[in-house]
């Protein structure tokens, strides 16, 4: 492999944890809610209902914000009645967000590990987002100088799944797509994506997630590869053909 391409949220950035925390300090910590898993279950609930509806055109990137923001406060306290009230709330959300971003405890290692086996091997990231928000990570945790390139859907125009985002990458890195590997933690999106473009997929499923017959078929029949942990990617990676 010439290159070995990462998605970003909860795979190397430990997104899920920090959307938790970040939730949690917002809404006043958690002796302030009634039933803390009901309430994070809500938020993740929205973020996958109307964070597509970006990444297809729907809506704009501060719309879904707004939108998410509204139902979320809908039955409680909060009254966000304009764009402004929305955009305060979210925005003071994003404030605790950010405190507990971090990179999962697998990522460096891994990146570190490539670069060992593989000597002049790119690394890249793709991510579904916007690219100054998505840099914006990068450098707070201090990742930024050890990837090639970062390409995101909001820069490019097109989205994961589809294949020519992948390839976009491929070409920008200068490497050859099945000279490249993609490791993602959704099966669909990620992994299933990057193998129908012509790359190894990886599909890092580290909660055990559950998967429909359709994409576990459709994976094992283009030969996607399931870890649980970043330490397995090297040695996948860096195996002979």
């Amino acid at each position: 492999m010439d290159a070995v391409l990462f998605d970003l949220d909860d795979t190397l950035f430990a997104h899920r944890a920090a959307v938790e925390a970040g939730l949690v300090a917002h809404l006043g910590g958690s002796d302030a809610i009634e039933d803390p898993e009901k309430v994070l279950d809500r938020w993740r609930e929205l973020e996958e209902r109307h964070y597509p509806r970006y990444l297809s055109g729907d809506v704009s990137f501060l719309e879904q914000r707004r939108v998410r923001a509204r139902e979320f406060a809908l039955g409680s306290s909060a009254t966000l009645s304009t764009d402004a009230d929305a955009d305060a709330w979210f925005e003071a959300y994003l404030g605790r967000y950010r405190e507990a971003w971090t990179l999962h405890d697998d990522a460096l290692p891994c990146l570190d590990e490539l670069r060992s086996r593989i000597p002049g091997v790119r690394i890249g990231i793709i991510t579904n987002g916007e690219l100054d928000f998505q840099t914006t990570k990068l450098e707070a945790v201090r990742l930024s100088d050890r990837v090639d390139a970062v390409i995101a859907s909001g820069d490019v125009g097109v989205a994961k799944p589809q294949a020519e985002i992948f390839r976009i990458a491929c070409r920008q890195l200068g490497v050859r797509f099945e000279a490249a590997a993609y490791v993602g933690d959704r099966l669909r999106t990620d992994a299933i994506g990057a193998a129908g473009a012509g790359l190894l997929g990886v599909w890092l499923d580290r909660r055990s997630e559950p998967a429909t017959a359709e994409d576990l078929a459709e994976a094992a029949s283009l030969g996607v590869v399931r870890v649980s942990s970043l330490d397995e990617v090297p040695e996948i990676i860096a195996r002979p053909a």
